[in-house]
Protein backbone atom coordinates (compact mmCIF):
# COMPACT_ATOMS: atom_id res chain seq x y z
CA UNK A 1 0.00 0.00 0.00
CA UNK A 2 1.26 3.19 -1.09
CA UNK A 3 1.03 6.19 2.08
CA UNK A 4 0.41 10.29 1.50
CA UNK A 5 4.33 10.49 2.71
CA UNK A 6 5.36 8.60 -0.59
CA UNK A 7 3.73 10.62 -3.42
CA UNK A 8 6.26 12.50 -4.04
CA UNK A 9 8.67 9.60 -4.39
CA UNK A 10 5.61 7.50 -7.13
CA UNK A 11 5.19 10.38 -8.89
CA UNK A 12 8.14 10.20 -12.02
CA UNK A 13 9.48 6.67 -10.82
CA UNK A 14 9.45 3.88 -13.02
CA UNK A 15 6.79 1.29 -12.77
CA UNK A 16 7.72 -2.37 -13.27
CA UNK A 17 5.46 -4.91 -13.65
CA UNK A 18 5.56 -8.84 -13.08
CA UNK A 19 7.38 -9.00 -16.60
CA UNK A 20 9.70 -5.91 -16.76
CA UNK A 21 9.49 -2.20 -16.85
CA UNK A 22 5.82 -0.92 -18.03
CA UNK A 23 6.79 2.46 -17.65
CA UNK A 24 6.81 5.80 -16.13
CA UNK A 25 4.55 7.13 -13.26
CA UNK A 26 2.71 10.50 -14.76
CA UNK A 27 0.08 10.98 -11.97
CA UNK A 28 -1.56 9.47 -8.71
CA UNK A 29 -5.32 9.92 -8.25
CA UNK A 30 -6.28 10.10 -4.19
CA UNK A 31 -9.92 9.29 -2.88
CA UNK A 32 -11.37 12.12 -2.29
CA UNK A 33 -12.97 10.61 1.54
CA UNK A 34 -10.01 9.24 2.53
CA UNK A 35 -7.16 11.24 0.74
CA UNK A 36 -5.58 7.53 0.26
CA UNK A 37 -3.13 7.04 -3.07
CA UNK A 38 -5.80 5.02 -5.19
CA UNK A 39 -4.60 5.09 -8.71
CA UNK A 40 -2.09 6.00 -10.70
CA UNK A 41 -1.20 6.54 -14.16
CA UNK A 42 1.61 4.84 -15.92
CA UNK A 43 3.35 6.10 -19.36
CA UNK A 44 3.29 3.41 -21.44
CA UNK A 45 3.59 2.95 -25.45
CA UNK A 46 6.95 4.43 -27.45
CA UNK A 47 7.82 7.74 -26.42
CA UNK A 48 5.68 7.27 -23.45
CA UNK A 49 2.95 8.80 -25.60
CA UNK A 50 0.00 6.53 -23.70
CA UNK A 51 -1.51 6.67 -20.13
CA UNK A 52 -3.19 4.13 -18.59
CA UNK A 53 -4.58 3.95 -15.06
CA UNK A 54 -2.86 0.88 -12.84
CA UNK A 55 -4.53 0.20 -9.38
CA UNK A 56 -2.33 1.10 -6.26
CA UNK A 57 -4.06 -1.71 -3.80
CA UNK A 58 -1.40 -3.96 -4.07
CA UNK A 59 1.61 -1.80 -5.15
CA UNK A 60 5.36 -1.61 -3.37
CA UNK A 61 7.81 1.02 -3.62
CA UNK A 62 10.61 -0.22 -4.01
CA UNK A 63 13.97 2.54 -4.19
CA UNK A 64 12.60 4.39 -7.37
CA UNK A 65 10.64 1.47 -8.87
CA UNK A 66 6.95 0.94 -8.05
CA UNK A 67 5.91 -2.50 -8.41
CA UNK A 68 3.23 -3.78 -9.78
CA UNK A 69 1.78 -7.18 -10.20
CA UNK A 70 0.47 -6.76 -13.41
CA UNK A 71 2.24 -7.58 -16.92
CA UNK A 72 2.67 -5.14 -19.86
CA UNK A 73 -0.09 -6.39 -22.07
CA UNK A 74 -2.82 -5.72 -18.71
CA UNK A 75 -1.59 -2.41 -18.12
CA UNK A 76 -1.25 -1.64 -21.85
CA UNK A 77 -4.81 -3.10 -22.49
CA UNK A 78 -6.52 -1.12 -19.32
CA UNK A 79 -9.48 0.92 -20.33
CA UNK A 80 -8.26 4.26 -22.15
CA UNK A 81 -9.82 7.13 -19.45
CA UNK A 82 -8.46 10.76 -20.12
CA UNK A 83 -6.39 11.75 -17.21
CA UNK A 84 -7.88 15.35 -16.95
CA UNK A 85 -7.54 15.22 -12.87
CA UNK A 86 -10.75 13.35 -12.21
CA UNK A 87 -12.02 9.78 -12.47
CA UNK A 88 -15.78 9.39 -12.33
CA UNK A 89 -17.90 5.96 -10.49
CA UNK A 90 -18.21 4.96 -13.95
CA UNK A 91 -15.00 5.27 -14.93
CA UNK A 92 -13.67 3.80 -11.40
CA UNK A 93 -16.12 0.97 -11.74
CA UNK A 94 -14.91 0.35 -15.10
CA UNK A 95 -11.23 -0.04 -13.88
CA UNK A 96 -12.15 -2.16 -11.02
CA UNK A 97 -13.55 -4.31 -13.05
CA UNK A 98 -10.92 -4.87 -15.53
CA UNK A 99 -8.17 -5.00 -12.98
CA UNK A 100 -10.52 -7.46 -10.46
CA UNK A 101 -10.15 -5.40 -7.61
CA UNK A 102 -12.09 -3.58 -4.86
CA UNK A 103 -15.36 -5.68 -5.77
CA UNK A 104 -15.90 -6.01 -1.94
CA UNK A 105 -16.29 -3.42 0.22
CA UNK A 106 -14.80 -0.61 -1.90
CA UNK A 107 -16.44 -1.17 -4.95
CA UNK A 108 -20.14 -1.21 -3.25
CA UNK A 109 -19.16 2.30 -1.25
CA UNK A 110 -18.41 3.27 -5.23
CA UNK A 111 -22.24 2.30 -6.50
CA UNK A 112 -23.61 3.76 -3.18
CA UNK A 113 -22.50 6.83 -3.98
CA UNK A 114 -23.40 6.95 -7.13
CA UNK A 115 -26.86 6.41 -6.53
CA UNK A 116 -27.38 8.87 -3.98
CA UNK A 117 -25.94 11.80 -6.19
CA UNK A 118 -22.90 12.60 -4.48
CA UNK A 119 -19.66 12.46 -6.08
CA UNK A 120 -16.88 9.64 -5.83
CA UNK A 121 -14.50 11.16 -7.92
CA UNK A 122 -10.80 10.82 -7.79
CA UNK A 123 -8.55 13.88 -7.79
CA UNK A 124 -5.02 13.63 -8.39
CA UNK A 125 -2.40 14.01 -6.07
CA UNK A 126 -1.64 17.65 -6.91
CA UNK A 127 -5.18 18.96 -5.35
CA UNK A 128 -5.42 21.71 -8.25
CA UNK A 129 -8.70 23.78 -8.34
CA UNK A 130 -8.29 23.92 -12.81
CA UNK A 131 -7.18 21.19 -14.72
CA UNK A 132 -5.53 20.77 -17.83
CA UNK A 133 -7.88 20.63 -21.06
CA UNK A 134 -5.06 19.17 -23.02
CA UNK A 135 -3.27 16.54 -21.32
CA UNK A 136 -2.57 15.51 -17.35
CA UNK A 137 -3.52 18.11 -14.81
CA UNK A 138 -0.25 19.27 -12.83
CA UNK A 139 -0.76 22.03 -10.81
CA UNK A 140 -2.74 25.59 -11.05
CA UNK A 141 0.51 26.82 -13.16
CA UNK A 142 1.36 26.70 -16.42
CA UNK A 143 5.50 26.41 -17.59
CA UNK A 144 6.49 28.57 -20.00
CA UNK A 145 10.11 26.76 -22.04
CA UNK A 146 12.16 28.16 -24.24
CA UNK A 147 15.79 26.69 -25.68
CA UNK A 148 18.42 27.91 -25.67
CA UNK A 149 21.83 28.11 -27.82
CA UNK A 150 25.01 26.26 -26.05
CA UNK A 151 27.97 27.12 -28.78
CA UNK A 152 30.83 24.85 -28.08
CA UNK A 153 33.59 23.44 -29.87
CA UNK A 154 35.42 19.85 -30.19
CA UNK A 155 38.12 18.53 -31.75
CA UNK A 156 37.49 16.92 -35.02
CA UNK A 157 40.18 15.14 -37.76
CA UNK A 158 40.42 17.64 -40.33
CA UNK A 159 43.10 16.31 -43.03
CA UNK A 160 46.37 14.49 -42.96
CA UNK A 161 49.69 15.86 -43.82
CA UNK A 162 52.76 13.45 -44.60
CA UNK A 163 56.59 13.38 -45.63
CA UNK A 164 57.56 11.14 -48.13
CA UNK A 165 61.30 10.87 -49.66
CA UNK A 166 61.71 9.62 -53.23
CA UNK A 167 64.60 10.25 -56.03
CA UNK A 168 64.92 12.13 -58.60
CA UNK A 169 67.84 12.63 -61.10
CA UNK A 170 69.70 15.55 -62.81
CA UNK A 171 72.16 16.77 -65.13
CA UNK A 172 74.66 18.69 -63.22
CA UNK A 173 77.25 20.76 -65.51
CA UNK A 174 80.35 21.03 -63.86
CA UNK A 175 83.43 23.58 -65.50
CA UNK A 176 86.58 21.97 -64.56
CA UNK A 177 90.35 23.40 -65.82
CA UNK A 178 92.96 20.29 -67.70
CA UNK A 179 96.26 20.67 -68.41
CA UNK A 180 97.70 18.86 -71.35
CA UNK A 181 101.17 19.06 -72.75
CA UNK A 182 101.78 19.99 -76.12
CA UNK A 183 105.30 19.75 -78.56
CA UNK A 184 107.26 22.85 -78.71
CA UNK A 185 110.50 22.92 -81.03
CA UNK A 186 113.40 24.64 -79.55
CA UNK A 187 116.73 26.04 -81.22
CA UNK A 188 119.92 27.04 -80.00
CA UNK A 189 122.54 28.33 -81.27
CA UNK A 190 126.02 26.55 -80.39
CA UNK A 191 128.10 28.15 -78.39
CA UNK A 192 130.62 27.39 -75.83
CA UNK A 193 128.21 26.41 -73.15
CA UNK A 194 126.70 23.50 -75.05
CA UNK A 195 129.64 22.76 -77.71
CA UNK A 196 130.56 19.57 -75.20
CA UNK A 197 127.10 18.23 -75.93
CA UNK A 198 126.74 19.33 -79.46
CA UNK A 199 129.91 17.09 -80.43
CA UNK A 200 129.18 13.87 -78.40
CA UNK A 201 128.34 11.46 -80.68
CA UNK A 202 128.73 10.78 -84.37
CA UNK A 203 129.64 13.75 -86.16
CA UNK A 204 127.22 12.42 -89.27
CA UNK A 205 124.72 9.86 -88.38
CA UNK A 206 120.77 8.86 -88.00
CA UNK A 207 118.91 9.42 -84.75
CA UNK A 208 115.58 9.77 -83.39
CA UNK A 209 114.45 11.40 -80.01
CA UNK A 210 111.27 11.29 -78.40
CA UNK A 211 109.34 12.54 -75.88
CA UNK A 212 105.83 11.88 -73.77
CA UNK A 213 103.09 14.03 -73.71
CA UNK A 214 101.04 14.33 -70.70
CA UNK A 215 96.95 15.38 -70.51
CA UNK A 216 94.58 15.76 -67.52
CA UNK A 217 91.45 14.18 -68.28
CA UNK A 218 88.02 14.78 -65.83
CA UNK A 219 87.45 12.12 -63.29
CA UNK A 220 84.00 11.86 -62.03
CA UNK A 221 83.36 10.41 -58.54
CA UNK A 222 79.84 10.46 -56.61
CA UNK A 223 79.40 9.90 -52.52
CA UNK A 224 75.99 10.85 -50.73
CA UNK A 225 76.03 13.24 -48.25
CA UNK A 226 73.46 14.31 -45.89
CA UNK A 227 72.31 17.93 -46.53
CA UNK A 228 69.22 18.88 -44.49
CA UNK A 229 67.06 17.51 -42.34
CA UNK A 230 63.28 17.86 -42.65
CA UNK A 231 60.12 17.40 -40.25
CA UNK A 232 56.86 18.24 -39.88
CA UNK A 233 55.01 20.56 -37.45
CA UNK A 234 51.27 21.78 -36.50
CA UNK A 235 50.84 25.50 -35.11
CA UNK A 236 47.35 26.29 -34.39
CA UNK A 237 45.61 29.43 -36.10
CA UNK A 238 42.67 30.64 -34.51
CA UNK A 239 39.33 32.30 -36.47
CA UNK A 240 35.98 33.42 -36.20
CA UNK A 241 33.04 31.43 -37.38
CA UNK A 242 29.62 32.10 -37.46
CA UNK A 243 26.94 29.87 -36.06
CA UNK A 244 23.20 30.23 -37.21
CA UNK A 245 20.70 27.86 -35.76
CA UNK A 246 16.90 28.61 -35.12
CA UNK A 247 15.98 28.15 -31.27
CA UNK A 248 12.16 27.52 -30.00
CA UNK A 249 10.19 29.21 -27.22
CA UNK A 250 7.12 29.25 -25.98
CA UNK A 251 4.42 31.69 -25.72
CA UNK A 252 1.19 31.43 -23.13
CA UNK A 253 -1.61 33.81 -24.29
CA UNK A 254 -3.90 34.94 -21.21
CA UNK A 255 -7.90 35.09 -22.80
CA UNK A 256 -11.01 36.16 -21.09
CA UNK A 257 -14.18 37.72 -22.78
CA UNK A 258 -12.60 41.14 -24.40
CA UNK A 259 -9.39 40.60 -25.10
CA UNK A 260 -5.97 38.19 -25.42
CA UNK A 261 -2.86 38.84 -23.91
CA UNK A 262 0.30 37.93 -24.83
CA UNK A 263 3.54 36.91 -22.59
Amino acid sequence: MITEQQLSTVIGSTAVGADGKLGTVGEVYLDDETGRPEWATVRTGMFGTKESFVPLAEADLSGSDLRLPYDKDKVKNAPQIDTDGHLSPDEEADLYRYYGVGTGTEFADTTTTETTGTTSDRTNAHGTVGHDTSGPTTDNAMTRSEEQLRVGTERVEAGRARLRKYVVSENVTQTVPVTHEEIRVEREPITDANIGNALDGPAISEEEHEVVLHAERPVVAKEAVPVERVRLDTQTVTEQETVNETVRKEQIEFDDETTTRRS
